[in-house]
Order: C-alpha cells, then structure tokens, then sequence
C-alpha cells in the first residue's frame, strides 16, 4: 500500500496540494466517482486550538480532485455524544467550504444506521460511510487522554451511531477501534498535522508543526505518527491489532517516506499554553517547527526535566555548548541525531541523559 508523503508548508491549501501531487491519490481515485471526506470535527472549537481539521486541507483535497474529474464530494462527520455536528460545521468554516465548491455536508448523527458484525463484535454503523466509493479520512494528528494518541485509525469512530461511541468506550476502545477499521475500509489518508493538540483531543495546547501527511495505509500512517508525538507504535494498542488483522502494515526503517520542502521548514510560532510552559527548557534559535514541536512533545512525554535548557535550531550550527536537539547542535557535546529526530527519539535521548 506504498509509503508516506510529508510535506512541510505553512501554506495549507497549496502545501496540500502539493503532498496530494506527489502521492498516488490521482490514480486511484476514478473520474465519476462518489467520494466522502471524513475530518475530525470532533467539537465546535476552531482549528487553530488543535482539535480539529483545518477546512484549508480538505479544500485542497477538494480541488485535486475536481482536477481529476471527480464532482461527486460530500463531507461526512459526527461531531461527539453532546455536541452539535451542524454548529461544529459552522464552527470550523466548513459551511463556507461548502458553499464555495458545492460539496454536500453531511452529519451522520441524522444518518440510517447499519449494524455489521466485525469478530466477536456488532457495529452500528452510519450507511454513508459503507456506501461511498471512495473514503478519504481527514484526522488530526493530537494526543488523547486516553488512547494517547489519535489519528487515521481512531478517526473513524465519528462514522458510528451515538449509542455505539459509548459502547466503545465501554469496551475500552482499543479493540473496537482495531475491528472497526476491518469493516470501513478507508481508500486513502490525508493527516492535518497543523498544530494539533499535545496532551488533549478537545484542543487547547497547540503545537505548530507545518505538516500535512498522506498515504493509502492507517496503520502505517499511525505507526509512524506515534513517532511524532513521542510514543512507539507498541505503546498504542489499537495499531498493532489492527496489524494484526490484516487493515494494514507497521512503519518500520524500510518504509518509503517522501518528504517534500525539508529545506524550508517553517519556522517555530510562539508557543502557547503548556507548550509555552515546557518551552521555559528550551533555548531556541531559528528552529524549524518540526524539530522544535518533536522537542515539546517529547518534554511532555518526559515529565518533569531537571536538566539544562536544550539548544535547538539553525542558529546554532557550528557553535558548541552542553545539550543539543537535531543536527543543527551536532557540535554541541550531547546532541541527538535526526533533521529532525522524532519525539520518540528525543524522549529517550532525555531518559538516558
């Protein structure tokens, strides 16, 4: 099911057109075809505070595909038991997007439910989600308090009835999530990891990262995501059950990823809430957003840090000093490797230190 795209771009419409260019989307996707988009509009708050898709993306996915021949494009979302997909909509922008390119939306809290047997479980599942010909799942790459994290995998749960989000949470979600994705087969992934949230699904504590990540495959897409918030792949029960059914394959070192535009990185905003918090370890000069955000999270894996501050950026090549992050410190006396190193990678460079 081929590799990864990451593109790094603060220019998210065209930084999505850009990751969707370089993928295999355009030939797998036929002309004429119904095509459903699936964000995370989990709660009404704006994309900017982390928890939500970024209408700027699936309205680039919008206009690639209309360059492919494909008009046929709804929207599809069921905001969480509590919340009003609609006022989410309107929340989050989509009902200009809507407007703008006529693609219908959709809230799946109104939607005829079907109920499809998946092992040892029964699903009720929304139809639109099981009739499209084509499902292109939009997550938010963020943390979640109680799966850790939450991206193309989970996102699904939004294609469920109410009742049965709250029996997934009953049956711990891991397994249910895994089974789930056996039975709504998603065609392709497009990850909005704009600036999503570091510790919480309902946002709050943004962390810039400029990055919009695709690929045909959940699970790897997950596993290697997991990487960028800090954990293994293992620390996620969901990925490696749903590896283990068959919906896809684990990210590992021959993995091919593509990464577009690794030469202009964005640089690192001003970080806000806990981030701004853990950024008090930091000394950050230049920093490119990617290495600068894989360094909060893995803070925040880390707990409480003891240490010196941590150089981080381009200001600092060819300068020495005590502790380094990325390949930009490689003259400093204890550095970890990588342009940028993962926030897994990070968090145990912090442990052995």
């Amino acid at each position: 099911m081929g590799g990864i795209i990451v593109n790094h771009s603060g220019d998210v419409v065209k930084g999505t057109l850009e990751a969707l260019a370089a993928s295999p989307l355009g030939g797998l996707v036929k002309p004429g075809a119904r095509v459903s988009v699936k964000p995370n509009m989990v709660l009404a708050r704006p994309p900017s505070e982390g928890a939500t898709t970024h209408p700027e993306i699936v309205e680039g996915i919008i206009i690639f595909l209309r360059e492919k021949g494909v008009f046929d494009i709804e929207i599809i979302e069921s905001a969480w038991v509590g919340d009003d997909t609609k006022r989410v909509y309107r929340v989050c922008g989509f009902d200009k997007l809507s407007e703008k390119y006529g693609a219908r939306l959709y809230d799946l809290k109104d939607d005829k439910i079907r109920k499809v047997k998946a092992g040892n479980y029964t699903f009720e599942i929304c139809e639109k989600a099981l009739e499209t010909d084509f499902l292109i799942n939009v997550p938010v790459l963020k943390a979640h308090c109680q799966t850790r994290m939450t991206c193309c995998l989970k996102n699904l749960k939004g294609c469920i009835s109410d009742r049965e989000k709250r029996n997934f949470h009953a049956m711990g979600l891991h397994r249910p999530i895994a089974y789930l994705n056996a039975v709504i087969k998603t065609s392709f992934c497009v990850i909005d990891g704009i600036c999503g949230d570091l510790t919480f699904e309902e946002g709050g504590n943004p962390v810039a990262r400029n990055m919009i990540i695709c690929g045909q495959d959940p699970v790897l897409l997950d596993s290697y995501c997991a990487g960028l918030l800090g954990f293994d792949a293992a620390d996620i029960d969901y990925i490696g059950i749903a590896s283990d059914l068959g919906v896809g394959r684990l990210y590992g070192s021959e993995t091919p990823v593509i990464e577009l535009n690794a030469d202009n990185k964005p640089s690192a905003p001003e970080p806000s809430g806990l981030a701004r918090r853990l950024s008090a370890h930091i000394d950050g000069d230049k920093a490119c957003s990617a290495c600068y955000s894989a360094l909060i999270s893995a803070l925040n894996r880390a707990g409480r840090y003891r240490g010196g501050k941590i150089c981080v950026g381009q200001g600092f090549r060819g300068k020495s000093g005590k502790l380094g992050c990325g390949d930009c410190a490689s003259g400093f006396e204890n550095y970890v490797k990588g342009c940028p190193p993962s926030a897994a990678e990070i968090a145990k460079w912090l442990t052995d230190l």
